[in-house]
């Protein structure tokens, strides 16, 4: 057990003690996707959904689940998020999303959850808004793309 920080030496859960990081700048980028019908991927992309504007909320949605990540996963320490973005990448050919989130701290600790908290929250509340029209919606893919700071350095996925 000595290799997962995440337990004591008699194997119990814990979460990690950082108080003798230091702190630095760090960030990480997540990615996932969400394939739909044709005719659901139309109406997001023409605004057309009831529920109204579909990625402006799920926007927010990632946003605000990265701030509350400590919340949502045991062992993950509360951060003082710096920095919060969420991006689209509509695919009209795979009728698709694919979403993007970047987080960044300075901080003891890295933000790879909060990223990939964010991705889910907003793949959740494309589903959630469309769901009226397209109950057969997949989402997938949810990885760490990159992230960098810290004492374990950089990573960055190679495909």
């Amino acid at each position: 057990m000595a290799d997962l920080s995440h337990f004591d030496e008699e194997g119990r859960s814990r979460m990690v003690d950082v108080s003798d990081k230091e702190e630095t700048l760090r960030e990480a980028v997540a990615r996932g996707a969400i394939s739909m019908q044709p005719r659901t991927f139309d109406l997001i992309q023409d605004r057309k959904i009831s529920k109204g504007d579909v990625l402006g909320v799920a926007r927010v949605a990632g946003i605000m689940a990265a701030k509350r990540t400590a919340e949502l996963i045991p062992m993950c320490h509360p951060l003082n998020i710096t920095g919060i973005e969420i991006h689209f990448y509509p695919d009209q050919e795979k009728s698709s999303i694919e979403i993007e989130a970047r987080a960044r701290v300075t901080g003891k600790t890295g933000v790879e959850m909060e990223a990939l908290t964010a991705v889910s929250a907003a793949a959740l509340t494309i589903y959630d808004m469309a769901k009226a029209v397209d109950r057969e919606m997949v989402i997938s893919d949810i990885r760490l793309m990159k992230k960098s700071g810290g004492k374990s350095g950089a990573f960055e996925r190679k495909a």
